[in-house]
């Protein structure tokens, strides 16, 4: 089973994909992790990509595509794999389909996390963590216990992302709305698209993802 996880930034998708991962036996693959991967091992795809991004540009489509297409054939994959924040565009999201084509696969569900997007913000801006040992809190729906006091080791040092400020969380969503939406029409007129109500709190989406799964499977 091939799945692709689509939603916003702070949408939940790393959380569900971990979830799919441990219930079903499918590997969670980050384009982000496999590119470092690719540049550590010093692959041949991953020297090129070291020097594109060395000399301050991104890297293409064709490349990120055949990092992908030697990550899928690894044992972990055997039964699967998720995609979570990839592809980002419409010609991604074809390139995609044409290699996995090529292998004699194909992505076969398409898992929209749904959100409100001011909601999302609050929450998102709300995020922070215990500095000591990585806790994480929300202003909104998980303070500590105690103010000040994380629960878990008792420290009083807490850190909040740069990227979680309110503004950067704006532009985020905006790239998001111009890039990624798009792609929704894609799946969806293939029946591949699944939208899941990503607002509901996390166990209650898990349901909703599994339920899902779970269907397709036995089809």
């Amino acid at each position: 089973m091939n799945v692709i996880f689509l939603g916003p930034p702070g949408a939940g998708k790393g959380t569900q994909s971990k979830r799919l991962e441990a219930r079903y036996g499918i590997a969670q693959i980050s384009t982000g992790d496999m590119l470092r991967a690719e540049v550590a091992a010093g692959t041949p795809i991953g020297q090129e990509a070291k020097a594109l991004m060395d000399s301050g540009q991104l890297v293409p489509d064709d490349v990120i595509i055949a990092m992908l297409e030697s990550r899928i054939a690894q044992p972990d994959c055997a039964k699967g794999f998720i995609l979570d924040g990839f592809p980002r565009t419409a010609g991604q999201a074809a390139a995609l389909d044409s290699m996995l084509k090529r292998r004699g696969a194909r992505i076969d569900v398409v898992l929209f996390l749904e959100v409100d997007e001011n909601a999302l913000a609050d929450r998102i801006a709300g995020r922070f963590t215990c500095g000591t040992c990585g806790t994480g809190y929300n202003d909104l729906f998980k303070k500590p216990k105690v103010e000040g006091t994380c629960d878990v080791c008792g420290g009083h040092y807490f850190v909040r992302r740069e990227d979680d400020r309110r503004e950067t969380v704006a532009a985020r969503l905006a790239a998001y709305r111009e890039q990624t939406a798009p792609i929704l029409p894609y799946y969806e007129a293939e029946g591949r698209l699944y939208p899941v109500d990503g607002m509901a709190d996390i166990d209650t989406v898990t349901e909703q993802v599994f339920e899902i799964m779970d269907g397709i499977t036995k089809k």
